[in-house]
């Protein structure tokens, strides 16, 4: 470190190294949580992909090993089950992934499961829980985790958050999703203050529309899609692809003035 003003004695810019560091990605297998994964192992990183379809699982680990093999890299790739929401799957989970990879450099709470789409007057708490579980325990689960480990180590890190458009407009008839999301943000900007003096980043990325299996629902409706296609400036839905570089961004360990941010990834929606 550099005497008084506390900056690394070394800054580096340019292509993103990740060679020699793992990240944990919840969710991985599939839609945005995959397209982030994509872009560490494109950058050399190692990965573990939490998730609870095994063999969705398995397709996303070949897939992702042969990207980091093209790229001439020596990643380890390797999935675990784990449902978020179950307090002793996530630590067990941590356990297991800092005893086969040695340790971590970050986590991408990226699971998360849709609202009910019930009229808010007939919402029940049971309903209202089911979300609150996936969406903000699960993500305060994984979190804690990580940083424990990351504290422990020393190093630094990167944490991240994957909130939703959904915490900035309102989600009429998702109002459980949308707080839930809500409460992500805010959770992640106090980590960002909390764990600073560890030198480890916590960020949030706000999705606009994508192309998952969680939104094909409104994908598939004719009339929603067009809706949300004109309120999007760049006039169409992401693909899960289009995360390769934020994700490879956030992971960035160069990057180490970014923190407690908000990323709107949304082709606009959100200023329109």
């Amino acid at each position: 470190m550099s005497s008084a003003e506390g900056r690394p004695s070394e800054i580096t810019s340019g292509v993103v190294d990740l060679r020699g560091r793992t990240f944990v990605v919840t969710g991985g297998n599939g839609g945005i949580g995959r397209g982030m994964a994509e872009g560490i192992a494109e950058a050399g990183g190692s990965l573990s992909l939490w998730a609870r379809d095994a063999e969705k699982s398995a397709a996303a680990v070949d897939a992702l090993r042969r990207i980091a093999t093209d790229q001439g890299s020596e990643a380890t790739i390797s999935a675990r089950v784990c449902d978020v929401a179950d307090e002793d799957q996530v630590v067990e989970a941590m356990a297991s992934t800092v005893a086969e990879h040695g340790r971590i450099d970050g986590l991408f709470a990226n699971a998360g499961r849709g609202g009910t789409g019930t009229p808010f007057v007939d919402l029940t708490l049971e309903e209202w829980r089911a979300v609150m579980a996936v969406n903000l325990d699960g993500v305060f689960l994984t979190l804690r985790e990580a940083a424990k480990v990351l504290v422990e180590q020393g190093d630094g890190g990167s944490l991240v958050a994957v909130s939703s458009t959904s915490a900035v407009h309102g989600a009429a008839g998702n109002e459980a999703y949308g707080a839930a999301k809500t409460g992500l943000n805010g959770l992640v900007r106090a980590l960002a203050v909390a764990l600073a003096r560890h030198r480890i980043r916590v960020n949030s990325i706000l999705p606009g529309w994508t192309i998952t299996d969680l939104a094909a629902g409104g994908y598939a409706n004719d009339r929603f899609r067009d809706a949300t296609v004109k309120r999007t400036p760049v006039r169409r839905w992401a693909d899960p692809a289009e995360f390769r570089a934020v994700g490879a961004f956030l992971a960035d360990p160069s990057q180490t003035f970014h923190t407690g941010q908000e990323i709107c990834v949304d082709g606009g929606y959100t200023v329109f």
